[in-house]
């Protein structure tokens, strides 16, 4: 049984290799398309690598997913590098294990995530994150069901990042990363091809700015706005033919409000705006096609021209591309800087793929040491690769030993 459930999970990910389902879509007499039932055509955007998005830090999945503009810690590398220049913290790191389909009974499915930074002077940090998603055993079988060898697929990232203080309240950081997919690797398809990892190159451009705000009754009061464009880089392929898959290419934008009531008592609200920027996928049975090889015209275009273009090609117009847009909400309190209290929920569009749910967690941290917890209640009957899983990030602040 579980070797079904795990060629469950290559459907999934298969799925990023290829066009969407909208194909069974069917144009109304309204203009707009609709699923065989009915209802409005499911049109997700699907990118190849999928893995690169999974928020895996247990602080920021306790709070909807939010983390472009909470306050600095390393895994700030994978929402907004910029912030690392604003971090308090002179030298951390952070480890986080993320149980995966864990509901389903699996127990050899989890991404672990490694990063750290270092503050070079009080205007500059670098930083580091490497992420690696293991998809357990796998049994490979024919066209015939017939099973052959056994596989270990697995995906891993390897990034590094520069972040710099450009003014009082301004921050820029640059991070280069590189990609390594090997999801069915010496398979051989129904035509002959044979499978090969995936390679691909990407960056990461962020910016923050963060002001004081003045409030009575608060000791301190501090805004912050981030911006960051994530994983803009190279199409990636798993065999030697043309046909190459997006990667997904993010923008995101978020805000955080902290309050310092006084010494004891912080609490800090905080919302992020996601979307991803590549080509979403046509609608129907009349999709433009490659006359050459078949395959749909969005697939064919350049990744920076996609950048552009993924703002306004949605089929159904300026309310589709409304619809792309995913929202988180958090909140998070801490009391003397040693126990914390986190939630939040996160919104998707029903026709980009539905995910709601709640997310709440807790933190500790006492001297070099710092541990949170995160757990997700899904809102929808949608199964949700986290249901009923426990999240945790330890967290090293190597600077307190300076301090003391």
């Amino acid at each position: 049984m579980k070797h079904v459930l795990r060629s469950l999970v290559m459907v999934v990910l298969a799925m990023s290799l290829s066009t969407t389902l909208s194909a069974q879509c069917y144009l109304g007499e309204d203009g707009k398309y609709y699923n065989l039932d009915g209802t409005p055509c499911t049109n997700t955007v699907v990118t190849a690598v999928p893995f690169l998005r999974i928020v895996a830090d247990a602080r920021s999945g306790a709070m909807g997913d939010v983390g472009v503009a909470i306050s600095a810690d390393p895994n700030a590398i994978h929402f907004n590098a910029s912030k690392l220049a604003l971090a308090e913290e002179d030298l951390a790191l952070s480890a986080t294990y993320t149980p995966w389909l864990r509901s389903l009974g699996l127990n050899d499915v989890y991404l672990a995530y490694l990063t750290g930074f270092k503050k070079l002077d009080q205007y500059q940090a670098i930083g580091f994150g490497l992420r690696y998603f293991s998809l357990g055993s796998i049994q490979f079988t024919d066209v015939n069901g017939e099973p052959l060898n056994t596989g270990q697929p697995n995906e891993f990232e390897v990034a590094l990042a520069y972040s710099r203080k450009l003014s009082d309240k301004f921050t820029a950081g640059l991070t280069g990363k590189m990609i390594y997919s090997n999801l069915a690797a010496g398979q051989q398809l129904d035509g002959g091809e044979i499978i090969e990892p995936g390679f691909a190159g990407a960056a990461d451009i962020s910016f923050t700015y963060q002001t004081e705000l003045e409030m009575n009754g608060v000791d301190d009061s501090e805004l912050t706005i981030g911006l960051a464009m994530t994983n803009i880089g190279s199409k990636i392929t798993y065999t030697r033919s043309v046909d190459r898959d997006f990667i997904p290419t993010n923008f995101a934008l978020g805000g955080a409000w902290t309050l310092d009531f006084n010494d004891y008592n912080r609490l800090t609200f905080a919302l992020d705006i996601n979307k991803l920027m590549v080509p979403t996928p046509c609608q129907g049975q009349d999709c433009d096609t490659n006359p050459a090889d078949g395959r749909p015209d969005y697939k064919d275009q350049a990744p920076i021209r996609a950048i552009f273009s993924s703002w306004n090609d949605a089929p159904e117009g300026f309310s589709e591309e409304l619809k792309e847009f995913t929202y988180s909400i958090g909140a998070e309190y801490w009391y003397d800087q040693q126990f914390a209290v986190r939630a939040g929920y996160f919104n998707e569009h029903i026709q980009k793929g539905g995910r709601k749910y709640f997310t709440m967690g807790l933190g500790l941290k006492y001297n070099v040491f710092g541990l949170n917890f995160s757990y997700l209640v899904p809102t929808t009957n949608q199964r949700n690769p986290l249901d009923n899983t426990l999240r945790f990030s330890l967290l090293f602040d190597f600077g307190a030993f300076k301090d003391e």
